[in-house]
């Protein structure tokens, strides 16, 4: 059995290095070395070659011995320390910062550490204790906060916990990651209704079966001087638009 491709993973977590940036030491793409950690594919000689050159180790290292497991000394392992660490819930632990390129990835890996430990991370010191991710919205449903913004959620472990009219950031299984006002409905039961800031996109209802992860917005980040201006007219159609969904909620209630 050859532990090649486990131990290429291995050495590129424990130095910090993404694929991209270890792919470049070792002149290869990107896609190619995921095939080697995922074991899809053996490494090839001349790679093996640059990696033993690297790290001063032997051909026979890297193919017939698990390095993880020869450097797992009791309390003393790198990549569990690294783990601990990122999942710890202090005022100053790492956040996990989830951009729109990687919203779609996220959707199937917001459980894996694996997939989490690919993620940028950041700290802010004002924050209190919790778990916390970082979301990067895209679109102008919840204007007058820009697309690019950056939400900062704690999370919300039960749907007892939302607070009606607040935003959160939720992850469903249909819609993947998506920023709205949440009410919380009686009728129909176990649904909640997502509201826009922006009164031109209509409240529609999701079922509480289908949401993965609920995060609280305790912060937003955005560049300065890029918060929409409304104009008279554009003022004028919002409260129509919110006379009339006003209008419509009071008779589903009813």
């Amino acid at each position: 059995m050859s532990y090649a491709g486990k131990n290429l993973r291995y050495l590129r977590k424990k130095n910090s290095w993404t694929q991209d940036e270890f792919a470049s030491k070792l002149n290869i793409k990107r896609s190619l070395l995921g095939a080697y950690e995922e074991e899809r594919a053996e490494p090839k000689l001349e790679v093996l070659e640059v990696l033993s050159s690297m790290f001063n180790l032997s051909l026979d290292d890297l193919f017939l011995k698990d390095l993880s497991e020869e450097n797992n000394e009791p309390n003393n392992n790198y990549l569990e320390q690294r783990r601990n660490l990122k999942l710890g819930k202090s005022s100053n632990g790492l956040i996990y910062f989830i951009p729109q390129k990687a919203a779609a990835g996220y959707l199937n890996g917001y459980a894996d550490a694996d997939f989490l430990d690919e993620l940028n991370t950041f700290t802010l010191p004002m924050l209190t204790q919790g778990e916390y991710r970082a979301f990067e919205i895209k679109g102008d449903s919840m204007m007058p906060t820009p697309s690019g913004s950056v939400i900062v959620g704690e999370r919300v472990e039960r749907l007892d916990d939302i607070k009606s009219s607040n935003t959160y950031v939720l992850l469903s299984k249909n819609d993947g990651i998506v920023y709205k006002r949440l009410l919380k409905n009686t009728k129909p039961k176990n649904t909640l209704t997502l509201m826009s800031d922006n009164p031109v996109y209509e409240p529609y209802n999701i079922n509480a079966e289908d949401i993965l992860e609920i995060w609280k917005a305790v912060y937003i980040l955005q560049k300065a001087n890029s918060v929409q201006r409304w104009e008279i007219g554009q003022l004028a159609n919002i409260i129509d638009n919110l006379q009339q969904q006003v209008s419509t909620l009071n008779k589903k209630l009813n």
